[in-house]
């Protein structure tokens, strides 16, 4: 499920940056797969949760687990989000303040990574890790939206303002959700939160 949302994000950059129309029309299929996973795993855990009557600690761990694959589940969303986003913005002149957007979404996608790579082998430490990568992110996203709202003598429609303020805003989130993940992998091995 992780690879599938990687692959989704990669598309979704490689559709938004590089007007990949392709790239953009294949991750439909993918978020499909991946919801079919999280359906599973959630049903899966429930599963678990009500015949097995967990211990304490396994509750506490089934239930981190169901928050983390949703987090992992959202970010394929945002993914499918960015690609109609950039269909839409397909036919206007690129805006001089993607190349900033690029890095954003680079930095989101490497903390995407990361945090896969953190649950992978149980990492607390890289896990905590991503909180500082969040700033970056946050930073970014705080920088490009002002660009962006204060943008003076606009000619033309708006659109493509507003289209970027959603994609700097949905990139900020997938970020968010991949520190959540990172957050949720150190609870899981650590029991503590924060």
């Amino acid at each position: 499920m992780g690879a599938l949302v990687e692959n989704s994000f990669r598309l979704s950059h490689q559709a938004l940056f590089h007007r990949d129309l392709a790239a953009a029309q294949a991750i439909p299929l993918l978020d499909k797969q991946i919801d079919q996973f999280y359906r599973q795993i959630e049903s899966d855990c429930v599963l678990l949760m009500t015949l097995r009557a967990p211990a304490a600690q396994d509750s506490r761990l089934l239930g981190a687990f169901m928050q983390l694959v949703r987090d992992i589940e959202r970010i394929g969303d945002y993914a499918k989000d960015l690609a109609e986003i950039a269909i839409k913005l397909f036919p206007y002149p690129v805006h001089p303040c993607m190349p900033q957007v690029e890095v954003m979404s680079r930095d989101a996608q490497a903390m995407l990574g990361m945090s896969l790579l953190a649950l992978a082998n149980l990492d607390a430490e890289a896990g905590r890790r991503l909180k500082d990568q969040d700033s970056t992110v946050d930073d970014a996203y705080d920088s490009l939206y002002q660009t962006l709202a204060h943008q003076r003598d606009v000619k033309g429609v708006v659109e493509p303002i507003l289209l970027l303020a959603l994609v700097i805003r949905h990139l900020e989130r997938m970020a968010d959700h991949a520190t959540n993940i990172g957050q949720r992998v150190a609870y899981i091995v650590t029991g503590q939160r924060g």
